[in-house]
């Protein structure tokens, strides 16, 4: 009987290498190896001449005994470890905490008040955004530029209107992140937000909260879900974001 079931286990174990196999393949050959390659290459620079790229190392002679000069080449040269990494983690960490800060409450009060216009309110906010990525930001470059419509409203005010918005700012670059990311979380917030019971927060009313007691104390840990799904779709397309920050800064 002990026999039988070994074999019975093993068959099982056979099974499920083999139906496991195809994907791991798969994922291999599709993911692994082009990431590895893209590793060796986002690190690298430019050669002034040709105008072709130079990676870090080279990643096609690849063998298992060259896995400590790649590591090497990695934190020797600062291309992952080093003030661009920083930089990177630092702009995706404002960014999101600055989107999280703006799209929370408008996704309460949209869940909240909104009434029968709710879906009129999310159309009207996510409406700007069914505009092709590319041009969104070519308008914000136009409203940023030295002679643009950001600077004249600062000079009408009286406040400096020459400050060169494109010439590598952080707060530019932030802002934009900012820009391209938030109706997503808005939208991720509002689904979880509008299905919170409301019986729920009448308990807590009833039992003596506040207002705002009853939203810290009930409605955040509630969404608390929903928060973190917000930082994960925001903060991972921000950190491979290229496009915006080579667009409105014009330095990597």
């Amino acid at each position: 009987m002990g026999q039988r079931q070994d074999t019975h286990d093993r068959r099982n174990r056979g099974l499920w290498i083999g139906l496991a196999l195809p994907g791991a393949i798969w994922l291999l050959v599709l993911f692994v190896a082009p990431f590895y390659v893209m590793l060796s290459v986002a690190g690298g620079g430019i050669n002034e001449f040709f105008q072709t790229v130079v990676p870090v190392w080279n990643p096609l002679p690849w063998s298992s005994w060259n896995l400590s000069a790649v590591w090497h080449d990695i934190v020797g040269h600062g291309a992952f470890i080093g003030p661009p990494a920083f930089r990177t983690f630092l702009y995706t960490a404002i960014a999101t905490a600055i989107t999280l800060a703006i799209a929370y409450p408008v996704a309460y009060f949209v869940s909240r008040y909104g009434g029968r216009r709710k879906t009129l309110f999310l159309v009207l906010l996510i409406a700007p955004f069914w505009v092709s990525y590319m041009m969104r930001m070519l308008a914000w470059i136009d409203l940023l530029q030295q002679g643009g419509f950001f600077n004249s409203a600062l000079s009408f005010f009286g406040l400096p209107g020459n400050t060169n918005w494109l010439g590598g700012k952080s707060v530019t670059v932030i802002l934009g992140l900012v820009y391209g990311y938030i109706p997503y979380v808005i939208l991720v917030l509002y689904a979880f937000l509008d299905r919170i019971d409301q019986s729920m927060l009448e308990a807590a009313r009833d039992l003596g909260l506040s207002r705002w007691r009853t939203f810290w104390h009930v409605t955040i840990p509630l969404s608390k879900p929903a928060i973190i799904a917000g930082t994960f779709i925001t903060a991972l397309p921000m950190l491979g974001d290229y496009f915006t920050n080579q667009l409105l800064s014009g330095a990597p």
